[in-house]
């Protein structure tokens, strides 16, 4: 159900929202991992790196997703603290309209160019075929991608976070007995993996999508627009910086992933393993700073600015609390969670995944306080700051593995995370304590 986030007490109330996104970001990236276990188990060593080197570029497709998915959400949460419903549903219309349009320009994009992709990132021929089957499979379901995005904003703009849980907690678990029957019995190959995404992920989108329009039915207002410019240019205005800097991460990653690549199979495959359930951590925490995000709109639509630090402090705590166990896991059980993707992995694919664990898990409570700033600085609307310290983060984070792997070999590489990460956390809090200043303490 919809809820006010602009009332009750703050710590309270965000802990309450934010946590069913951290259960629904879960299941989200069971999706991934299910990938990559079941390639890697059932298919073998090439089919994990081939899965794991095609999601290196999935990711600036889903950076574009989770760009409409902010442009909508935040827009729609700050006119929905200012209960102003009308212009709330033309927002949303306006953004389904956008998304429209992004999408079909990107479907094109990826049919078109999907193995010049390839090759820019020297993908090794032994898993060239597998990886283009995949990514042309991902591209015919990029729009339930997309709309998913957008409708699991809109249900957290209008403070409702469990929604999207109770459908990802369905679909993830579908697409896990999907993927299997696939692989396993049906003998499909990497296309299966991918049409298991797709299957699965078409049925959450559909059912999302059914429900946001019977919840906006259910808000009595006057006729709407159904497309608004300046609504538009609000919505571009979040949905720009937040998809360019989700690209910047991605192309980040794919420049790196293309320095792994020239390791071979058996390194790209243990990094393949450790990158997702490295990414596991980190979008679970940016999903938490995107819930913080929707929390900061509604109060600033609300001229709430003291409960936003309130949330500040709540956000910290929560994230540091997950990190714990996070940590502790990926440190000491490194070995066990990169056997899991493989039956017989060999000595490179172990070693390649344990050190990237070892060197970035303990770094998490790092980053996760960098994602709950951004969080702040997207729903507030500080674009600049936002955009100032991700990118910070991703020069970094380029450069040094390109310097590192000269120096170290892909340990070197695996090194560039913490520094870059450490960075742009103290400049994200910089940007945020002068904000406070501004908004809190005057």
């Amino acid at each position: 159900m919809n809820k006010d986030l602009t009332i009750g007490n703050p710590s309270t109330v965000l802990w309450k929202f934010c946590l069913p996104l951290f259960g629904s970001v879960i299941f989200q990236q069971l999706y991934n991992i299910a990938d990559s276990l079941i390639a890697g188990k059932f298919i073998g060593e090439n089919a994990l790196a081939a899965v794991g080197n095609s999601y290196e570029i999935t990711l600036i497709f889903i950076a574009f997703a989770f760009g409409c998915n902010m442009g909508c959400s935040v827009i729609t949460s700050m006119l929905y603290g200012e209960k102003n419903f009308e212009r709330m549903k033309t927002a949303i219309y306006t953004s389904i309209l956008f998304t429209v349009v992004v999408c079909g320009f990107l479907m094109m994009v990826g049919f078109l160019f999907s193995e010049n992709l390839l090759n820019l990132i020297h993908t090794p021929d032994l898993i060239f075929m597998d990886s283009t089957v995949y990514l042309d499979i991902y591209m015919l379901g990029l729009p339930f991608l997309f709309f998913y995005n957008v409708s699991n904003g809109i249900f957290s703009a209008l403070g409702d976070s469990k929604t999207p849980f109770y459908f990802l907690a369905f679909s993830s678990c579908s697409n896990i007995l999907v993927d299997y029957l696939f692989v396993r019995y049906l003998k499909m190959g990497v296309a299966g993996v991918a049409w298991a995404t797709f299957l699965c992920q078409g049925v959450s989108c559909i059912l999302a999508c059914w429900v946001v329009f019977d919840r906006l039915r259910k808000i009595k207002t006057k006729k709407v627009k159904c497309f608004s410019f300046s609504l538009l240019k609000r919505i571009v205005n979040i949905a720009l910086p937040s998809t360019l800097q989700q690209s910047f991460v991605s192309v980040g990653n794919i420049i790196i992933q293309s320095i792994v690549n020239g390791f071979g199979a058996s390194v790209i495959a243990g990094f393949s393993a450790a990158t997702k359930l490295n990414n596991l951590v980190i979008t679970s925490f940016t999903t938490i700073g995107n819930g913080i995000s929707n929390y900061t709109a509604q109060n600033m639509g609300a001229n709430e600015y003291k409960r936003v630090h309130e949330g500040y402090k709540a956000g910290v705590k929560m994230v540091w609390i997950i990190c714990i166990p996070i940590v502790f896991l990926y440190f000491i059980c490194s070995k066990q969670l990169i056997d899991l993707f493989l039956e017989n992995p060999s000595m490179h694919v172990v070693n390649s995944g344990v050190s990237f664990l070892k060197i970035v898990s303990p770094f998490y409570f790092v980053i996760s306080l960098k994602l709950v700033v951004d969080g702040i600085l997207r729903g507030s609307s500080q674009m600049s700051d936002f955009m100032k310290s991700t990118f910070v983060d991703l020069l970094l984070r380029v450069l040094l593995s390109i310097i590192f792997s000269k120096m170290f070999g892909y340990i070197g590489i695996w090194m560039s995370w913490p520094v870059g990460w450490s960075v742009s956390t103290m400049l994200s809090n910089l940007f945020y304590h002068k904000w406070k200043k501004v908004r809190v303490e005057q």
